[in-house]
């Protein structure tokens, strides 16, 4: 029988190490996902989620009902706009970068692999649009990034996207 979110964190609220470990498992790519299209930086994005799941952590007790996919995002999604305000304030750039190409965050495209019945230009097609839609995602403010990447990416409802944005189901729709 496969514990339920609420059965895991109440465990974990009475000390129990692989409870924590185990919402961690279960929730971890999908959040690095989230925060990976949020940033726009793998490596910031992994700051992020190991803050996201520090607040998680140390606010186990503040959940409510069964809700924890919906208030794990909404942690989620204020450490996201937390980190790009604190990148705003700091810009700092990679030693590392080629400041000389365009860096589109290659890594974070998810495109299909070829198959030998694929057409190559077919292929080259899909990588370009899925950098236009990257680049366009990277150019919305964080709000309506942020549900975007919740409704398509992460496949939550409008009203779960207004419980991690904190508003109504109507400014969801606007955001949309």
């Amino acid at each position: 029988m496969q514990n339920t979110d609420k059965s895991l964190t109440d465990a974990h609220l009475k000390g129990d190490r692989t409870a924590f470990g185990e919402l961690v498992s279960r929730y971890g790519d999908s959040v690095l996902g989230y925060l990976t299209r949020m940033s726009r930086d793998r490596e910031q994005a992994e700051d992020l989620f190991q803050e996201t799941f520090k607040r998680v952590h140390a606010k186990a007790h503040t959940l409510r009902g069964n809700q924890f996919k919906s208030w794990l995002f909404t942690i989620a999604t204020h450490v996201a706009i937390d980190g790009a305000r604190r990148r705003k304030r700091l810009q700092v750039v990679s030693l590392n970068r080629k400041l000389d190409c365009d860096d589109d965050g290659q890594e974070l495209c998810e495109v299909a692999v070829a198959d030998s019945s694929c057409d190559p230009s077919q292929e080259v097609v899909r990588v370009e649009q899925a950098q236009e839609v990257r680049r366009a995602l990277a150019s919305l403010p964080e709000r309506q990034r942020a549900t975007l990447v919740l409704a398509y990416y992460q496949q939550l409802t409008y009203k779960e996207m207004a419980e991690v944005l904190d508003c109504s189901i109507g400014t969801v729709k606007t955001h949309m």
